[in-house]
């Protein structure tokens, strides 16, 4: 079995979206563990505030596999093909770690994983130190705990949310 983590992230009807894709996600994948939600400000662009949280599940499913799956669920919620990086989303999965492996793409040599949003926005890396603090990242060979604690806290634009339960 191999550990895949997800950044999920939301600034279109955020509740809505975010409870939908962890079902979907379960659904698809099976048990989740789930980070806290964070509330943090738009990045790269002007917008509505975005909820962030990360997810971890097991999988025998090949990265495309995965890949492809996390497409299918953002485009049910409405993300259209060749979405802008930097624009409102309903819904945006983000393959951040596939076990240890470091994974680039074939054509662009573009990092595949470990995603560099790991290291870039306290969005991804919090979260994830959350749920995974004892793992390594595969290319800097420090833990994620280290790593959040290490982070450039004028960089840091989150909270912690609670989104309320429905019942």
């Amino acid at each position: 079995m191999t550990q895949v983590f997800v950044s999920i992230g939301s600034n279109i009807d955020r509740e809505i979206h975010i409870q939908q894709s962890l079902q979907e996600l379960e659904q698809t994948f099976g048990p989740l563990t789930v980070s806290s939600i964070y509330e943090s400000e738009a990045e790269g662009f002007e917008g509505e505030p975005f909820y962030n949280l990360v997810v971890k599940f097991d999988t025998d499913l090949a990265i495309e596999e995965v890949l492809k799956k996390l497409k299918e669920i953002e485009t049910r919620h409405g993300r259209g093909v060749g979405s802008h990086k930097f624009a409102p989303r309903t819904l945006d999965l983000d393959l951040i770690l596939y076990d240890d492996k470091v994974l680039r793409n074939a054509k662009t040599g573009r990092m595949i994983v470990p995603r560099d949003d790991i290291l870039r926005y306290a969005f991804v890396l919090e979260p994830l130190a959350e749920i995974a603090p004892d793992m390594l990242h595969p290319l800097e060979k420090k833990t994620f705990r280290a790593l959040w604690k290490s982070f450039d806290p004028a960089k840091i634009r989150q909270k912690k949310i609670s989104l309320p339960s429905s019942s």
